[in-house]
């Protein structure tokens, strides 16, 4: 039964090497559209400025909270009354 397995997968025309599988049939489009010239920074100059400045306000307010909560954690400072 398992003597001719390799015969039997090498004439099989499930996995044909002049095809890709479906899965990856995609991918090659998203790589010619990305050499075709569009940039990956597309969305973000498609904004507003206010649209922007408002992502950066949040960024930059994500960061301060992030690094205050890193100081108290560290005890670099400390909140008078804890």
């Amino acid at each position: 039964m398992l003597d001719n397995l390799r015969e039997d997968a090498d004439s099989s025309s499930i996995f044909d090497d002049d095809e890709l599988p479906d899965f990856l049939e995609g991918d090659e489009e998203e790589k010619e559209d990305i050499k075709s010239g569009s940039s990956i920074f597309k969305p973000i100059t498609d904004l507003t400025p206010i649209q922007r400045f408002v992502i950066v306000l949040m960024l930059f307010m994500a960061v301060c909270l992030i690094g205050s909560m890193l100081l108290l954690v560290t005890e670099r400072f400390a909140i008078s009354g804890f």
